[in-house]
């Protein structure tokens, strides 16, 4: 293998590591946002999600254990957000931000204690035969259990959402909550159950950043990640098979920057982290008016609370 056969393969094997945090920030906001609840908390909700998972492997040695406090404190942070959107009705944009400024907070104040410690982390696992196919099988098969889990969680979405019953309800109260309603459906149960659910999803990204991604905790080490799954979204169309592609090219940009600058490459190591955020912006810019994300296909009740007494 040469120069730049190797190059490539060690730049696309980053490019899923350092996309994966992303893809599942991106498809739990899906799952919360196809119900109709918009959420801005992603940042908050992946620094506990980070936290707590670490804080669990350091203390019990156990990745299970680890990955459900995780995707337990990102839960509560979701139920909180679906108390204040969905049962008292507070804008949906205002909480989500208090969301990203409690889960910042919480994270701070209960990793103060583990600051350049060193737990347990998810280790690369081989899968057999798979593994020794030239070139995809470094690229696609080398990689800890987190990973694979991503693999496999975007298809079971996709199909959960365009060919199952549920998931059919899921965009129904999304699209039309006074239709959904009429129908019988709990609107309110939907919302909070996907909210929450969406919450714990998001928590796992932030998880694989203390727990595979690095294995020490570091103060505030999504470092923006969480606003960039916010443009991601928009990037995917709420479709998750979208997400897992938007998740790459920015993890691409990220691992290519970072490649770049370790064979010399003779270009400002700050344009090159500012690659990510760059493009999040030009996302955002070309996403923001409502019309157009009605066009991309956003849930039509996204960010509207709804109330059973205001139906026509």
């Amino acid at each position: 293998m040469n120069n730049i056969e190797s190059f490539i393969l060690s730049t696309l094997n980053a490019t899923i590591r350092a996309g994966t945090p992303l893809l599942f920030a991106v498809l739990g906001t899906i799952f919360t946002e196809r119900s109709g609840v918009m959420n801005l908390g992603l940042e908050g909700l992946m620094l506990v999600g980070a936290i707590g998972g670490f804080v669990a492997s350091y203390q019990t040695s156990n990745l299970l254990a680890a990955l459900l406090l995780a995707m337990l404190a990102g839960a509560t942070l979701g139920l909180v957000h679906a108390f204040f959107t969905v049962t008292l009705r507070v804008n949906q944009i205002v909480s989500g931000l208090a969301i990203t400024m409690l889960g910042t907070g919480i994270s701070g104040l209960w990793g103060k204690d583990y600051i350049g410690v060193i737990a347990r982390r998810f280790e690369p696992i081989k899968i057999p035969f798979l593994s020794d196919i030239p070139y995809i099988g470094q690229v696609l098969f080398n990689h800890d259990v987190l990973v694979y889990i991503s693999f496999v969680l975007v298809p079971i979405m996709w199909f959960f959402i365009y060919k199952t019953k549920p998931g059919l309800t899921l965009r129904a109260v999304g699209e039309s909550p006074e239709a959904a309603d009429a129908k019988g459906i709990n609107v309110f149960a939907v919302r909070y159950f996907y909210t929450v659910l969406g919450g714990s999803i998001t928590a796992i990204g932030g998880a694989y950043l203390s727990l595979a991604y690095n294995s020490m905790w570091i103060e505030n080490m999504t470092a923006g990640r969480g606003w960039i799954a916010i443009a991601l979204v928009l990037f995917a169309t709420w479709d998750p098979v979208k997400a897992l592609i938007g998740a790459y090219l920015f993890g691409g940009i990220t691992a290519l920057g970072l490649r770049l600058q370790a064979v010399g490459a003779h270009i400002s190591p700050d344009f090159l982290k500012m690659l990510p955020y760059l493009l999040t912006i030009v996302v955002l810019f070309f996403t923001s008016t409502d019309t157009l994300k009605r066009k991309v296909g956003a849930p039509a009740s996204s960010g509207v609370p709804y109330s059973r007494e205001e139906r026509t």
